[in-house]
């Protein structure tokens, strides 16, 4: 073995000790004719001191030839650091390795930046070029440690409630799942393809028709979808299907799991729960409060109502509309030119009228959308916002009611960002129920299923679920924290004849579902039993347990957010052998 021990591990019961380190240069300092190293490894530093007193002039040469990032094995005996040396801010700080044998295991380039976490900026695509080095860092290995502790955790959890971890196909059928597929073209079959499965989900439905009743996997899943934000075209979740089981159970389950996570590794990751138990709300509760189906809970400035008080009002734009709003504190300081910056983010928003009121210490000031207003209606919409002296009211009017609560809902969020109301170290988890089954498609002229066709409506609205689909809930439940969507699944359509009427209310011929999904439906007839599931996403959650801004900070190798991966330089051009093995022409 190159080391007897880690680069973290060595504390005062080591003093005496000989102890063999391997690792990286992380620092290297020169005082007075000693050469003083902070050596690096996964688990930590450690400092070591090359002494001309202690090693040949040979070794100490090699010790001033060191430079950052050489790969190096010492061998000495752990000191106590001198009286007053000792560093609190490393595990190992109370101690030294005074080396008396050094070897260079490798040499290293200059790295095109500097591996440490003083907050450098470093441009992204650098980092994901040489994501090698990027990982290097202590923030990053944290990452990679929290993750994997949460992935074990997950696995030990599901076991020890009889669940089977079963691997299900990667080279599957291309079926319609809300994005495009990734396809693979088949060698053996000429002009035929696979596709990368976008969700295990109907192979997880299988399972539970095949009696495996209780299923998890870490699967990987794959959309080619546009890169927003943090989506990435690989990514993982824990997918999870049970038998027998109703909506409770399946929450009750994920809930206790990530309650349990959270409180036995708090002092990994630093966070708290919010909710204990977690947040309940319906769909239509989360729009109306929030105007968000994924809202951040971690702050209020809930949106509040006063159509009542403004139907008819003087004030042009609001008299035939809804009008809602939101207040933020202490914002009355804000200028004109601040107030533009959130009309023109509003816009962005499809919001149509964002009015902004100032509220003084006399009240309403009585400037733009302030001086338009009855005192009636001033009064009112202090009250209704329970806005004080020193806060911004705004206000959205708009005939569709959606717009108004899904452009406030996207300011609120932005406020909350801007006015940091958000406590970095709380989880606010929430689950959002009675989601409508259907979304009307006005360009298409049909209904499209608002999760994915295999939902259930709830039992209460069997009789009218194709008299009158509009008004359907369904057994969709959302996990949603700190203003993301960290998981989603369903009580799952067990029965044929219900399958098929959702396929008919959404446009699927009949023809053309036997097609896509015959091994489903025909499986519905041999005794397929109640169930459901749902899919956390590894990713999310792992991202706000690390505290980080995306999910690429708690990937090993992400694409950056053209979906390029810029180490290894893919997607990128294959062989024309390739291409005529697999009876493919490419056009220009």
């Amino acid at each position: 073995m190159y080391k007897t021990h880690t680069c973290g591990e060595l504390r005062s019961e080591h003093v005496g000790q000989t102890v063999k380190l391997a690792g990286w240069v992380h620092r290297r300092r020169d005082h007075g004719g000693v050469i003083f190293i902070d050596l690096r490894d996964r688990f930590g530093l450690t400092q070591i001191v090359i002494n001309p007193a202690n090693v040949s002039a040979d070794q100490f040469k090699l010790g001033e030839s060191l430079r950052s990032e050489y790969v190096i094995q010492i061998e000495g005996v752990v000191t106590h650091r001198p009286a007053g040396m000792a560093n609190p801010k490393m595990a190992t700080g109370e101690v030294e390795v005074m080396v008396s044998r050094l070897v260079v295991l490798n040499s290293a380039k200059t790295p095109p930046f500097v591996i440490d976490d003083t907050g450098r900026d470093v441009d992204e695509n650098l980092r994901l070029k040489y994501r090698y080095l990027d990982l290097r860092r202590e923030r990053m290995t944290r990452n990679l440690i929290i993750r994997h502790r949460f992935v074990k955790f997950i696995r030990d959890y599901l076991d020890a409630r009889g669940f089977l971890e079963v691997e299900t196909p990667i080279l599957f059928k291309t079926t319609p799942e809300g994005a495009r597929d990734y396809l693979v073209p088949s060698r053996v079959h000429p002009g035929m393809f696979y596709a990368l499965p976008q969700s295990p989900q109907q192979l997880k439905q299988l399972l539970m028709v095949a009696g495996v009743e209780r299923y998890f996997q870490i699967a990987r899943c794959f959309r080619d979808e546009d890169q927003r934000a943090d989506r990435q075209p690989e990514f993982t979740q824990l997918d999870l299907e049970m038998s027998f089981v109703d909506r409770e159970d399946v929450l009750n389950l994920i809930e206790g799991l990530l309650t349990e996570f959270t409180e036995a590794h708090a002092e990994l990751h630093g966070k708290r729960l919010l909710f204990k138990p977690f947040l309940r709300l319906t769909y239509e509760e989360t729009m109306e409060r929030f105007g968000r189906d994924k809202p951040d809970l971690r702050f209020g400035m809930e949106l509040f109502d006063v159509t009542p008080v403004t139907r008819g009002s003087e004030f042009l734009p609001f008299q035939a509309a809804h009008v809602k709003g939101i207040c933020a504190p202490g914002c009355a300081s804000y200028t004109r030119k601040q107030t533009d910056e959130l009309t023109e983010f509003a816009r962005k928003n499809v919001a149509k009228v964002l009015v902004v009121l100032w509220h003084d210490a006399d009240g309403i000031r009585n400037t733009g959308a302030g001086a338009k207003l009855s005192q009636r209606e001033k009064d009112a919409i202090v009250t209704t916002a329970q806005s004080k002296p020193g806060d911004l009211i705004m206000l959205i009017a708009d005939n569709d009611r959606r717009i108004v609560n899904e452009a406030l809902g996207e300011l609120r969020q932005e406020m909350g960002t801007r006015l940091g109301l958000a406590d970095a170290h709380v989880l606010a988890y929430a689950w959002i129920l009675d989601f409508p089954l259907f979304e009307w498609n006005a360009e298409e002229k049909r209904w499209d299923p608002s999760h994915h066709m295999f939902t259930a409506p709830k039992d209460e609205y069997l009789a009218v679920l194709e008299s009158d689909p509009g008004s359907v809930r369904s057994k969709q439940y959302d996990l949603v924290c700190n203003g993301y969507e960290v998981g989603g699944g369903s009580i799952r359509i067990h029965r044929r004849e219900v399958q098929e009427i959702i396929m008919r209310l959404i446009g699927l011929e009949m023809e053309d579902a036997r097609r896509k999904f015959g091994h489903l439906l025909e499986a519905f007839e041999y005794g397929a039993p109640p169930h459901g599931g749902i899919a956390p996403g590894i990713d999310r959650l792992t991202m706000l347990y690390c505290g980080e801004p995306n999910i690429r900070e708690v990937m090993a190798f992400p694409k950056n957010q053209q979906a390029m991966d810029v180490m290894a330089g893919a997607p990128s051009p294959v062989y024309d052998q390739q291409l005529k093995e697999l009876h493919i022409r490419l056009v220009n």
